[in-house]
């Protein structure tokens, strides 16, 4: 988890990967219209929120009942969006967390993709880290991906 420019994707491959876990990017699950408001600069409501939240639930449910480990990454930027994901059994959350300044530098330099830089203020705004009862922990994004998956296995007794 985390907000735009943190690296959820590439560490969260990098993650599946080493665990031999599913995988599925957590924007594919956004509708079209989702997509259409955030490329045009718009940040999301709770209400277009709630339908992509529910189908990476949904994802991680019928990975839970195959009795797979999946990777997923995601904003879940609120406790109440993180709480609509543990719907689908246990799930552990790593946030990936970094400095405004390395985020906005990191969104600036992405090509393509739908998430516009002025954005991020409104990602900050919204976020509400782990608390202490969530199951799950921080990770500071400055090191390279692969040492962040390092660190993440060895948090995660793997």
């Amino acid at each position: 988890m985390g907000v735009a420019g943190s690296g959820k994707t590439t560490v969260a491959a990098l993650l599946a990967g080493r665990m031999g876990a599913a995988f599925a990017e957590g924007d594919d699950f956004h509708s079209p219209a989702n997509v259409e408001k955030m490329s045009a600069g718009t940040p999301l409501t709770d209400d277009d929120r709630w339908p992509w939240l529910g189908g990476i639930r949904d994802w991680l449910a019928e990975r839970a009942a195959a009795g797979e480990s999946a990777v997923v990454p995601c904003s879940a930027l609120r406790r109440a969006y993180r709480d609509r994901l543990r719907e689908a059994g246990p799930v552990r959350f790593v946030h990936l967390t970094g400095s405004r300044e390395l985020l906005s530098e990191r969104i600036q330099g992405r090509a393509g993709h739908f998430m516009k830089p002025e954005m991020l203020v409104s990602q900050l705004a919204t976020l509400e880290p782990l608390a202490d009862d969530e199951d799950g922990f921080a990770v500071g994004i400055d090191g390279k991906p692969a040492a962040l998956v390092d660190e993440i296995l060895r948090r995660l007794g793997r």
